[in-house]
C-alpha cells in the first residue's frame, strides 16, 4: 500500500517527483506502477472462497483482529486457497462482482500470508524497507499470478488493478486490509459476488462509524481516517465529496458539507488479536 507517502497531491505528480529525483537504481522497480496489471486467463470459472472463508471465520474476531498463531498452524490450508487463486485467473466471462471478490479475497489472504512468513513481528511495515513504491512489504514481489514467470506485489494488486479496473469504487477502501489497526477491520468471511454489494455497505458503514477511526463529532470539524487522505481522489469521482460519504453511512449526526476535516495518525501496529 502506498501508505508511507501524503497523498494530498496526485499519484502522477508524486511519481514524476520520484523520477525526477530518486537515484536511477530504483527506477525499474516504481515505473511498474505508471501501467495497469491486467492479468487474466481464459475458460476459469469462480472460484470457491470457502477454504478461506472457514479460516476466516476460525481465526478472526468479531473486532476484525487476527489469531495470527492459530492461523500459522493452519498456513498449508491458506496456501492451498492462495495456489488456487493463483491458478484460476478472471476473465470476462465473469460478472465483475465476482472478480472484484475475487481481487479482494486475494489481496487481504495474501497480506496474511506475508505476515505469516514473518511472523511475530509488531507491525507489517518491519517485513520491508522504507523506500515507498521501492522496497517496502508492499513492493516485495512474491505473488505469483497464472503462468507469468514475473511474481507481483501487493501494491500491484491494489494500485495496479483493483484502484483502476475498479474505477469509482470507493468502497475497496474499506475492504483491503494491510494488517495495521487502523485499517478497515478484516471480515470474518470472504467477499463473493452474489454479495458483495451488501457486504461492501456493511464494511463503509462499520469503519465510518466506528470511533476508533473517525472522530465526527464536532460536525464540523471531524477527525477522520487518513485513508481519506491516502486516496482523496477516489472520493471524488462522479460528484462525490468526502462529506458525502461520511453522510452516506452515518448513522448519527451528520458532518457539515464543507467540512476541511483533520486527519488522525495511522496506528502501523499489527492487526492481532490480544
Amino acid at each position: 500500500m502506498l501508505k508511507t507517502l501524503s497523498h494530498s497531491s496526485s499519484r502522477l505528480l508524486v511519481l514524476a517527483f520520484m523520477l525526477l529525483t530518486w537515484p536511477l537504481v530504483g527506477s525499474c522497480q516504481y515505473l511498474r506502477y505508471l501501467k495497469e496489471l491486467n492479468p487474466t486467463m481464459a475458460g476459469t470459472k469462480p472460484i470457491d472462497h470457502a477454504p478461506y472463508d472457514a479460516l476466516l471465520k476460525k481465526y478472526v474476531d468479531e473486532q476484525g483482529m487476527v489469531n495470527y498463531r492459530g492461523f500459522r498452524a493452519d498456513s498449508s490450508q491458506l496456501s492451498a486457497y492462495l495456489t488456487t487463486v493463483s491458478n484460476t485467473l478472471p476473465n470476462k466471462q465473469w460478472s465483475k462482482n465476482d472478480q472484484l471478490a475475487y481481487w479482494l479475497n486475494a489481496y487481504n489472504a495474501f497480506t496474511i500470508q506475508r505476515v505469516l512468513r514473518g511472523y511475530p513481528v509488531k507491525s507489517i511495515r518491519q517485513l520491508g524497507g522504507d523506500k515507498t513504491l521501492v522496497n517496502t512489504v508492499w513492493d516485495q514481489r512474491f505473488i505469483r499470478l497464472g503462468n507469468d514467470k514475473d511474481k507481483v506485489c501487493l501494491n500491484d494488486l491494489e494500485q495496479r488493478l483493483i484502484r483502476r479496473r475498479f474505477k469509482g469504487e470507493y468502497r475497496v477502501h474499506f475492504a483491503l486490509v494491510c494488517a495495521a489497526v487502523s485499517c478497515p477491520k478484516l471480515r470474518r468471511e470472504a467477499y463473493v459476488g452474489s454479495r458483495l454489494n451488501q457486504q461492501l455497505e456493511e464494511q463503509a458503514r462499520d469503519f465510518i462509524n466506528d470511533p476508533a477511526k473517525n472522530k465526527l463529532t464536532p460536525a464540523t470539524a471531524p477527525q477522520v481516517s487518513e485513508i481519506f487522505n491516502f486516496y482523496p481522489g477516489d472520493f471524488k469521482a462522479d460528484d462525490n465529496t468526502l462529506a458525502k460519504t461520511l453522510n452516506k453511512y452515518l448513522t448519527g449526526p451528520k458532518v457539515d458539507a464543507d467540512i476541511k476535516p483533520t486527519f488522525m495518525t495511522y496506528n502501523w501496529a499489527l492487526n492481532e488479536q490480544k
